[in-house]
């Protein structure tokens, strides 16, 4: 735990046994509603956080100046490490620093895991496919709106990777797209793509991060903040996969196929 202005060490604690994140439906539905001004931000960037921000040594002097910001910057910033973690480690694991606001009272911060797509960033640098599965789930669970939406996150990559069930498929029937992109790169870039038939249940639920926003019916779709909108899923990725209902890979413009996308659906 850091205090003061001394540049905060990452503190990850386990609490209670370590459980690991099941296959149920209850663990692999998540809310949304991260702001897409918090991944503007830059702030996992490759000049933002060191690429082995949650292991030992933890936090960049940017980022540990970052944390600690009392401004709309910082809680910006903050906003998007407690996602970051959530997407990242599992649910024994925890990231706690310590900041002070402009009344001068301090905030000891502790951000839990969830879904542990990358909990092994707690012993050392995050790799290529962490760094890309991560910024997948944070495109997710993005919304235009600041307005939190419950979605089911369904992937190909553990411990995403399940066969749904058919009270899920039944409560989250409605696939909306697909997510990927890499917010480490030294040029962050996040993609999506639409299910053309759900477009308008999506826009409806205020997923416009993942529909893409339309002022008249017929109008090109826009970005949603740094999330380019590339088009239908059915023009970029493989075709849903029938029991999981997640689209295996997808082909993104610039860089090539991944496999690291994370498909969701709505109620």
């Amino acid at each position: 735990m850091a205090t003061g202005c001394i540049a905060p060490e990452l503190a990850l604690e386990a609490e209670g046994e370590a459980e690991n994140i099941d296959s149920s439906a209850d663990a692999l539905v998540s809310g949304n509603a991260l702001s897409y001004n918090a991944l503007s931000y830059n702030a996992l960037s490759y000049n933002a956080l060191s690429y082995n921000a949650l292991s030992y040594n933890a936090l960049s002097p940017a980022a540990a100046s970052a944390l600690q910001d009392s401004g709309a910057g910082g809680a910006l910033f903050r906003m998007l490490v407690n996602y970051t973690v959530s997407c990242a480690l599992d649910a024994s694991q925890a990231f706690s620093f310590s900041w002070t606001d402009a009344a001068g009272a301090t905030h000891n911060e502790v951000y839990h895991g969830e879904l542990g797509l990358a909990d092994t960033w707690s012993d050392g640098p995050l790799g290529a496919a962490g760094k890309q599965v991560v910024s997948a789930c944070l495109a997710a669970r993005t919304n235009r709106y600041g307005v939190s939406v419950v979605i089911s996150m369904r992937s190909h990559e553990k411990p995403l990777r399940h066969e749904v069930d058919r009270d899920e498929r039944e409560a989250y029937p409605h696939v909306e797209g697909a997510f990927w992109g890499d917010l480490f790169a030294e040029t962050p870039y996040l993609r999506a793509c639409y299910n053309e038939a759900n477009a308008e249940a999506s826009r409806a639920a205020q997923r416009d991060c993942a529909a893409g926003s339309v002022d008249e019916p017929g109008d090109d779709v826009e970005p949603c903040g740094m999330i380019e909108i590339v088009g239908s899923c059915q023009d970029h990725c493989s075709k849903l996969h029938p029991p999981g209902q997640y689209h295996k890979d997808c082909e993104d413009p610039d860089s090539g196929k991944t496999r690291y996308v994370i498909t969701t659906a709505l109620r």
